[in-house]
């Protein structure tokens, strides 16, 4: 056995059956090796894509994703897709090929210090040095990347490395890092101090953060509000942690964020932040949330507690585990009057928006779209606009949400969206995107195709980089900079080229039949809506 089949060996180990990628002569070993096993290799058409594609495949399963590719450019390319699961928690294994070890430093052909480059954006990372190392390595990387707070782990090995005789080989059936040891238990003094503190409050508010999600404690978090009847928000990664009808729920916080959600957040007298770091995107003044109110601050890593707000009760550790523990004991309270109040202002919120006839409403779009995607579909939004107007009117039921929440990555909806096909072929899943990051990634429709991947894309197409564009209308008094997509392919040539059918849709006429035809139809399908190009988020 050589080190490449060993690395093939411990993903076999791990239980991965379908990994992202792109190749060169640095990681061919590997390529090589995988061939003997029943291991898919989906192959993107470009390295970042490979990481979204993991990282969609990883949201939907709950398992780690694992993306590959080759030294130098491959391995740079796979920077943005690495950061942008980096800032939302998601657990990739990362793998790259290098220069032969003895040439490391010397400037050769395609050598970038990889580990240096992205160390700003993983959890952890390996140069392998010795090919007996390799079964170690995966077993840690593996570990790291799906315990605690969840991220992801780069391996970068030398060809020849891979190259290499590796004796009597072994997988670890477990790990013990010294250094890496993750806390999964609340205090128990503190557990005790949120259950007297809500016996005191009289207007509770949970914040839920994506945190939530990838515990995998979102009927932990409906059980315990629904015990105390204690109203939620959530951040936009924490979207779809309770089901938009459901009465407790009061919508996304934020700029962009329902105004009832808001001002629960102003009024609550105690705030339990559950999995969410409380960045500025939901919070704009943190500091008046920390003033008026206790708050409690529960996340699996200590180092976001008390980042941006000072806590007043911290706790650290696993967000199912917590909740377990939680709920072994019962506080009497009442809440009643309090979430009467908060359905007084859901009822008084009116439309701000006032969209121009003979365009399509993306408003209006996305909430028929979701209410007649599955219940368990998977929507995946891109960032810019669309990613706005779909974290208002996405209509959540027992599906996922996904989209680049802490980096803001365009380009990533529709490689995502593969990832989480993949996952689960049987599913239904939807990428939403606009005219720009469609652009940024509609190569991977050739991925689509090739692997009989068929996800459904709806593109909105106002001819602006169009969050942009609204931007330096606001600020710059409509003087615009490079936000004209002027150039643009007609995406029906482009659907055509690729062999996937495409309908337009031009205004809200017909809208409903229209989303029905997309959906029931069997293979991909792409669907272009004309926006007003001067429409805005609010």
């Amino acid at each position: 056995m050589i080190g490449a089949d060993a690395i093939v060996k411990c993903l076999e180990k791990e239980g991965v059956t379908t990994l992202f990628g792109y190749p060169g002569v640095a990681i061919c070993p590997f390529f090589n090796s995988i061939l003997n096993t029943k291991i898919e290799s989906v192959l993107v058409r470009s390295e970042q894509n490979a990481a979204h594609a993991a990282s969609g495949y990883a949201r939907v399963t709950g398992k780690v994703g694992v993306c590959v590719a080759t030294s130098g450019p491959g391995a740079t390319n796979l920077i943005t897709g690495i950061a942008t699961a980096y800032a939302d928690s998601i657990p990739l294994v990362c793998i790259t090929g290098q220069v032969d070890s003895h040439l490391l430093g010397s400037d050769v052909f395609q050598e970038a210090d990889i580990t240096g480059a992205a160390e700003s954006f993983v959890k952890y990372s390996y140069l392998v040095k010795h090919v007996s190392e390799i079964p170690r390595i995966m077993k840690e990387a593996f570990h790291i990347a799906s315990t605690g707070r969840k991220g992801p782990v780069l391996i970068d090995v030398p060809i020849d490395i891979q190259n290499k005789t590796i004796r009597d080989f072994k997988y670890p059936e477990s790990v013990n890092m010294r250094t890496y040891k993750p806390t999964v238990k609340g205090h128990a003094v503190q557990l005790k101090k949120v259950n007297t503190e809500l016996a005191r409050a009289k207007k509770p508010l949970i914040l839920a953060g994506g945190g939530v999600i990838l515990s995998g404690a979102v009927r932990e978090l409906n059980d315990f509000s629904h015990r105390y009847q204690i109203p939620v928000v959530s951040t936009m990664m924490g979207i779809g942690a309770m089901a938009s009808d459901d009465s407790l729920y009061y919508g996304m916080i934020g700029n962009n964020g329902k105004s009832y959600a808001n001002l629960a957040m102003q009024e609550s007298d105690l705030l339990i932040v559950i999995g969410a770091r409380i960045a500025d995107r939901a919070i704009s003044s943190p500091d008046l949330v920390a003033k008026d109110t206790v708050l409690i601050h529960i996340d699996v890593d200590p180092a976001e507690i008390g980042k941006n707000v000072g806590p007043t009760i911290p706790i650290v550790g696993d967000i199912k585990n917590i909740f377990a523990d939680l709920a072994k004991e019962n506080v009497a309270c009442d809440f009643s009057d309090w979430t009467s109040h908060l359905d007084a202002y859901r009822k008084q919120e009116k439309a701000r928006r006032q969209p121009r006839s003979g365009f399509v409403d993306p408003t209006k779009f996305i909430t028929e779209l979701s209410l007649k995607m599955a219940d368990n579909a998977v929507y995946v939004a891109d960032v810019g606009q669309n990613q706005m107007w779909s974290c208002g009117y996405y209509v959540a039921k027992a599906g996922k949400f996904l989209t680049s929440g802490g980096m803001g990555t365009m380009g990533y909806s529709i490689p995502a969206a593969i990832g989480a096909k993949k996952a689960d072929p049987k599913r239904q899943v939807v990428a939403v995107c606009g005219d720009g990051s469609f652009q940024m990634s509609m190569n991977e429709l050739a991925t689509m195709m090739q692997h009989d991947i068929p996800i459904k894309i709806i593109v909105f197409n106002n001819g602006y980089l169009g969050l942009v564009r609204e931007y330096q209308h606001n600020t710059y008094k409509g003087n615009y900079s490079m936000v004209d997509l002027s150039g643009s392919p007609d995406l029906s040539l482009i659907a055509a080229a690729y062999g996937i059918p495409y309908q337009k849709l031009e205004n809200n006429k017909g809208m409903g039949s229209i989303i029905d035809s997309f959906l029931k139809a069997k293979g991909p399908y792409m669907l272009e809506c004309v926006l007003d190009p001067m429409d805005t988020v609010k």
